[in-house]
């Protein structure tokens, strides 16, 4: 059995704002394998961002632990990336220069020896480049790039130091229904490839079942895991698995559950009874 890469144990993360606290998430546990893909979902509030955010160091948990290969988080560190719905590229480089970005920062360059690893970079960002299909796109900038090849560049930049584990947090958000399904299987070419260990953000169910080996279900007020699925297709897919009836089932099954955690059941039978009372006699 693999060896957890990421634990998680009775995580509580607690928000002060004018004088009122907020429990964003409440006794969270979780362990994630080496090389896993996991997606998480849930309604709005979960408490899914959150949870990531600590993970890759950029929020600090108030309670309970959060272990990298058996180390706490304390911070950022170089063995996390992250990529977000909005690219946070930089307008005024070109997109080459956009993915080598990171090796001017300290955390990254204090990792360079000499010329020999300079020129490895360099290797690693044409490939990453090739990957992502943008070679013909090294010398442009963000502003003559559609979104889909936006977040292809920042997907690339997050990359380029070989992190060890890529957060995502709802990086497809904006890009319309073709473009995502492009992306999708790109991202879990990457994963084959790069054997990274995933972390994936969504409220589209199905895009967290079709990327997913296992999809994680949060629920709301206060931020917890409600429930774990593992998602029952096979490593290679293909975009026809969504009509596959295990597939539908369980999306099925997802998205009632998200209604029950939510509140949105009870709301839905309350206009219904309201709309009767309403009506004329």
């Amino acid at each position: 059995m693999s060896q957890n890469k990421i634990a998680i144990r009775h995580v509580d993360k607690v928000f002060s704002s004018q004088g009122r606290q907020v429990q964003a998430l409440q006794d969270v546990n979780l362990d994630i394998r080496a090389n896993e893909f996991v997606t998480f979902v849930g309604a709005s509030g979960c408490g899914k961002s959150t949870l990531l955010r600590s993970i890759g160091g950029l929020e600090r948990h108030s309670g309970g632990e959060i272990l990298v290969d058996g180390r706490a988080v304390n911070g950022p560190g170089i063995d996390r990336a992250m990529v977000f719905q909005h690219y946070s590229l930089y307008p005024w480089l070109r997109v080459m220069e956009n993915i080598k970005f990171c090796r001017r920062l300290k955390v990254v360059s204090d990792t360079v020896r000499g010329d020999a690893d300079v020129e490895v970079a360099s290797g690693r960002a044409d490939a990453l480049l090739n990957l992502m299909g943008l070679s013909a796109f090294a010398q442009a900038y963000p502003s003559q790039l559609s979104g889909g090849m936006q977040q292809r560049v920042a997907i690339a930049r997050a990359l380029m130091p070989k992190p060890q584990i890529l957060l995502m947090d709802e990086p497809f958000g904006a890009l319309d229904a073709q473009t995502r399904e492009v992306m999708h299987d790109l991202i879990r070419h990457v994963h084959r490839l790069e054997n990274s260990t995933i972390l994936f953000v969504t409220h589209d169910v199905e895009e967290a079942i079709y990327l997913g080996g296992r999809v994680v279900l949060m629920a709301p007020r206060p931020g917890r895991i409600d429930s774990v699925y593992e998602v029952p297709l096979p490593a290679e897919r293909n975009q026809d698995m969504k009509m596959a009836p295990e597939f539908i089932a369980l999306k099925k099954e997802i998205l009632a559950r998200i209604r029950e955690t939510s509140g949105m059941s009870t709301d839905l039978e309350l206009l219904e009874q309201l709309t009767r009372t309403a009506a004329p006699v």
